[in-house]
């Protein structure tokens, strides 16, 4: 670790023992994973890890999470709640992020004055504010949310490296959006869709993708895999294989996206490859959804 790192670190540390005690919204993802490795070296028994269950999140995520947690040795707690309870999420408009954030940050409020505790940290890094469409970020500071990643500016690639030194097993994990971000702006987030995408991303991980998406456009399945995995996608083993179990989910089609995985393809204004680790790349576009399908699956134009 650099000498500028481990400052970085220090301080991170000096300022989360400032605080009386914090909750760490926990993800299970790196960012949240980092904070709570900071956090429990800062404050021991008075760090606690949340994880707020929903639709959005995955079961295999959720066990992630416990099992992170153990490997730091946090307290770890569980809240649940329902983004399919709020209509503006449902409608799934480019303030989706937005809706999802306020609610399940407001249960993790909740749960820390629930046990005494006044500051609630999240996993925000110093890449985040500059990386496009993010609405989410709004409901952080709206709702007064500590990101000792960003105070800190501990960019994604440093949250990384500390997240090694802690050795935290999801270092290298790739990053992880709610099953929400699989559905394109402007159809809506339903139980029946978020639940055939987990099935069906469950059913690529088997084959030992790491990298990936299925995108549901209303019927039609788009597989994204990552670039430096896409030769393996296109073996006819695995697309026989894959096509009739998604068939028998629940889409009509079924398609291989021969631009790869990248983060949010089906997010306002992306139109362009991005890195699989960065944040939805944001462009003066309309939503891919849009230039790609419109014309011959229109259906998800008009929900």
């Amino acid at each position: 670790m650099t000498l500028d790192l481990e400052a970085k670190r220090a301080a991170a540390v000096d300022d989360l023992r400032t605080h009386d005690g914090v909750l760490v919204a926990f993800s299970g993802g790196v960012d949240s994973s980092t904070v709570a490795a900071l956090a429990h070296e800062a404050l021991g028994e008075d760090a606690v890890a949340c994880t707020a269950k929903s639709e959005t999140l995955p079961e295999s995520e959720l066990e992630d999470a416990k099992r992170v947690a153990r490997e730091i040795g946090i307290r770890h707690e569980v809240v649940e709640f329902s983004e399919l309870d709020s209509d503006a999420f449902v409608a799934n408009d480019e303030e989706r992020c937005y809706h999802c954030r306020t609610m399940r940050l407001g249960k993790m409020l909740e749960k820390a004055r629930e046990l005494g505790i006044e500051t609630v940290c999240d996993g925000t890094n110093a890449d985040d504010p500059g990386a496009g469409h993010r609405p989410g970020l709004r409901a952080v500071e709206e709702l007064e949310v500590h990101s000792p990643l960003l105070a800190h500016d501990l960019s994604k690639s440093a949250v990384r490296e500390l997240a090694d030194d802690y050795g935290l097993s999801v270092a290298d994990k790739p990053s992880m959006a709610c099953l929400s971000s699989r559905i394109p702006t402007g159809l809506s987030v339903t139980e029946d869709r978020l639940s055939r995408i987990e099935r069906a991303e469950a059913l690529v991980r088997q084959w030992g993708f790491e990298g990936f998406r299925v995108r549901d456009h209303d019927g039609l399945a788009r597989i994204e895999i990552d670039p430096d995995e896409l030769e393996d996608a296109l073996d006819s083993a695995f697309v026989e294989a894959i096509r009739d179990p998604l068939l028998e989910l629940g889409f009509d089609h079924v398609t291989l996206d021969l631009h790869g995985y990248r983060t949010g393809s089906v997010s306002p204004g992306a139109d362009s490859p991005a890195e699989p680790d960065a944040a939805p790349n944001a462009t003066d576009g309309e939503p891919l959804v849009e230039d790609v399908f419109a014309a011959e699956y229109p259906r998800a134009n008009k929900r």
